[in-house]
């Protein structure tokens, strides 16, 4: 794809984003201010937006008329209420994300953990009211967001990989940890905007498949980035992996065998688009761009 046209294409999407997020979640006024006002604070921290974008771009593949506003909102929601919560002292004990201080820090512990508490149902009322007219698509949704959320991958990722290295490093558990923490959510991006654009049921898990190899990538890099990169760029502190003792694809096999894994993911996410019926044009240009970012 042109690089002019990807990056117009990639700002429309962005801006598409933070329109909805404005519009759709309540303003920082709305009674009690102080949670609203935090939930605001990590809500409008900037960031790629890179799971509504790949929520928007994926349901414009399959239907270009497609509204998918409200999953790609609910997406950002879940996806924010991680990030308050991995901040927090008794998680990941970072007082920056995205260059600005962490909820935790901007507020107070409390205040950060009930941000967080509130942003997860807004997602599901997000989803529930926004297709209200299409209750088997809602359905649908509710069910993808709420499996990719819970114990088995969001949760229990973040669960696994709070234990380090004491628990163990073995290959099934480092799996894991990759699958739950960021692959989830990637690949529920890319299939609920699938869904949300009409497509058949094969090709919705073909778009399931190809986030779950593009998250993966997309995790891999960060562990790379957290050994190479500096916390300016970054925005948020680097070599907090090792300090911390977390479990690290890059600190089981290194650099070389990590950069070689994100290339191969990368071939294979753009395999599973490829194998749709849907323009994945863009899609395939930001799965590349991805897996070259050094931010």
């Amino acid at each position: 794809m042109d690089a002019s046209l990807f990056q117009s294409r990639h700002e429309a999407l962005i801006q598409q984003a933070e329109t909805a997020l404005r519009r759709l979640t309540p303003p920082a006024t709305t009674r009690p201010a102080r949670l609203h006002e935090a939930m605001r604070h990590s809500l409008e921290a900037g960031g790629k937006r890179l799971r509504p974008v790949l929520c928007l771009a994926s349901a414009a593949a399959f239907d270009p008329r497609s509204d998918a506003a409200h999953a790609a909102t609910a997406l950002e929601c879940v996806h924010t209420y991680s990030l308050i919560h991995d901040d927090l002292p008794c998680m990941d004990d970072s007082d920056l994300r995205r260059g600005r201080p962490s909820c935790h820090k901007a507020f107070d512990e409390a205040t950060a953990l009930l941000a967080g508490d509130a942003l997860q149902p807004l997602a599901f009322e997000l989803l529930a009211t926004g297709y209200a007219e299409r209750p088997g698509l809602a359905v649908a949704l509710v069910r993808e967001l709420a499996v990719t959320a819970g114990s088995t991958l969001l949760v229990g990722g973040q669960a696994e990989d709070m234990a380090g290295l004491a628990a163990g490093a073995t290959e099934d558990r480092l799996e894991h940890i990759l699958l739950g923490k960021t692959a989830a959510m990637l690949s529920a991006s890319l299939a609920m905007g699938a869904l949300v654009g009409g497509a058949a049921g094969d090709d919705v898990e073909r778009f399931r498949r190809a986030g779950r190899a593009a998250g993966l990538a997309f995790q891999l890099v960060d562990d790379l980035l957290d050994l190479t990169a500096d916390a300016a760029r970054l925005g948020k502190p680097v070599g907090a992996d090792a300090q911390n003792g977390k479990f690290t694809y890059a600190g089981l096999h290194g650099v070389e065998a990590t950069r070689q894994r994100i290339k191969a993911l990368t071939e294979e996410t753009i395999g599973h688009l490829r194998s749709t019926k849907a323009d994945t044009a863009f899609l395939a240009e930001l799965v590349r761009r991805m897996a070259a970012r050094r931010s």
